[in-house]
């Protein structure tokens, strides 16, 4: 049974800049090997801040500890197969090691480390146009602090 409720695809993604520059994922898209920041979906159940921990883990094996709100950013797509809009939460912060040989996710090719300039280079190579605003917004000093979030768990017997 199709539902006819509308519901956008929550997600996250991570900057991390280290001596200027930035950890980026290549991964296998519809489209070819593409660039993007770690990004991924919010799960059931997750915070924002929790689901980019583990989203920047799984994709670069890189314990990420989050200091800011970087943006909100909506997308639309047209696809064949439907309209999807996607909401995306990116946070900037650092990385507090490496796990060094731990398998990332199904898809990412690899971690790399690139300059804001090599990533202006390769636009055409960005999964969306959402990864170089992301980049331009936190060079330009965006930062909301992470106490902005507030995640508020319902009582089942209040669920509707």
């Amino acid at each position: 049974m199709k539902s006819d409720t509308w519901a956008p695809h929550v997600t996250v993604a991570a900057i991390v800049e280290r001596d200027g520059r930035f950890l980026v994922i290549e991964e296998h898209t519809p489209a070819g090997l593409r660039i993007n920041q770690p990004a991924g979906h919010l799960e059931a159940g997750e915070t924002l801040v929790r689901a980019v921990i583990r989203e920047t883990f799984e994709e670069t094996a890189h314990r990420f500890e989050p200091e800011a709100l970087v943006g909100a950013y909506m997308t639309h797509f047209q696809r064949p197969d439907g309209d999807v809009t996607y909401l995306r939460f990116t946070f900037c912060g650092k990385s507090a090691g490496e796990e060094a040989g731990r398998a990332l996710d199904d898809g990412i090719v690899r971690a790399m480390w690139l300059t804001a300039d090599e990533l202006r280079a390769s636009v055409e190579r960005h999964r969306t146009p959402i990864v170089l605003t992301c980049l331009e917004d936190y060079l330009s000093g965006r930062r909301v602090p992470l106490d902005f979030i507030h995640t508020h768990s319902v009582a089942p017997a209040l669920r509707a």
